[in-house]
């Protein structure tokens, strides 16, 4: 996929959002998307172990000024 909008990679921002979000979910009971071997029960370690790993099915929209948009899969930005 191409990336017209913004960087190529995520940015601080958007991934401090993913972590924060994902973390918010696991803590209100959403199933983890990753086996851990450890009794890990940190939300924000599982979430950003997540994350690196890509196997979020998440996207970001990334907007510009004049209303245009990009929906853009997660696993292109990493």
């Amino acid at each position: 996929m191409e990336i017209k909008i913004g960087p190529p990679r995520l940015t601080k921002y958007e991934k401090s959002r993913i972590i924060s979000t994902r973390a918010l979910q696991i803590t209100m009971g959403a199933p983890i998307l990753i086996d851990f071997s450890d009794k890990v029960t940190d939300s924000i370690v599982i979430a950003t172990t997540e994350l690196e790993s890509g196997i979020l099915p998440l996207v970001i929209r990334r907007t510009l000024p004049n209303g245009q948009f990009q929906d853009i899969p997660i696993k292109s930005l990493l």
